[in-house]
């Protein structure tokens, strides 16, 4: 019989998205930024491995590096050294191999991203931003029927030509939540989703966005400041010095 992760490492064992080939892999995953002489190691050899359909919450102070470490997951920004590998169902894609045109593709289709300060494009309306992604990606038109179905789940059905302008915060992220899950990507990354928002508005925003990725079967992965969301994440990660520390070890350094 075959000894599980857990037994005799004192891991904890595999979770029940730990079934298949991870989603994600950082190896040896480094970012150094140099400002004149001088040299800051924002991310530090990060190994890891992330499932699909896993919300992930990373938890760390302002300028802990949670913004780089998603940036690298995206494609935006290339690492100092080290890889990220990505696995499309299809093909296991190495992204840090890929030239800047080559990430742009690949996020285009496989990864949708949702910023704190929403990113919308002001002089589109809400049915034209969330149709947006599906147009890159070749469908023209023919995907505003699946960017209405999404507008109507996040409640703004009676919105469609309105401007970014004309909606509140809440509703401002509720599109943005739409227009990264519009291409049916493989991974959802969120930047402090819920930072510029009320507490109550937060609450809201946050339980439609862990409804539709979960209902979809969506891998998010959710760079936060708040404790409170990690209650919900499948994963809890602190990001310490550019060292990934999990929740578990995180909590018996804090007791000592």
């Amino acid at each position: 019989m075959k000894t599980q992760i857990g037994q005799k490492t004192g891991q904890p064992a595999r979770s029940e998205h730990e079934t298949q080939p991870p989603l994600i892999r950082l190896e040896a995953l480094t970012k150094i930024y140099t400002e004149g002489s001088v040299r800051r190691t924002v991310l530090d050899e990060l190994n890891r491995e992330f499932y699909a359909g896993e919300f992930v919450c990373l938890l760390g102070k302002s300028g802990s590096g949670k913004s780089t470490l998603l940036n690298l997951l995206s494609g935006i920004d290339a690492p100092s050294r080290g890889d990220v590998t990505i696995d499309t169902g299809q093909m296991a894609v190495k992204l840090t191999a890929l030239g800047e045109q080559e990430r742009t593709l690949f996020r285009r289709r496989h990864i949708g991203i949702i910023f704190q300060f929403f990113n919308l494009i002001p002089t589109l309306t809400v049915l034209e931003n969330v149709s947006l992604p599906l147009e890159l990606n070749g469908m023209g038109s023919g995907g505003q029927p699946r960017a209405r179905h999404l507008l109507e789940r996040v409640g703004l059905g009676s919105r469609l030509q309105t401007f970014p302008d004309k909606l509140s915060g809440g509703e401002q992220q509720r599109v943005a939540i739409a227009r990264a899950l519009a291409h049916d990507p493989l991974l959802i990354l969120a930047d402090e989703p819920t930072g510029n928002l009320d507490e109550d508005t937060g609450e809201t925003v946050l339980k439609l966005l862990l409804e539709l990725t979960r209902d979809s079967g969506k891998t998010l992965f959710m760079a936060t400041h708040a404790p409170e969301v990690a209650q919900r994440a499948d994963r809890v990660l602190h990001l310490i010095h550019g060292k990934l520390v999990s929740d578990q070890i995180w909590r018996a350094e804090q007791s000592i």
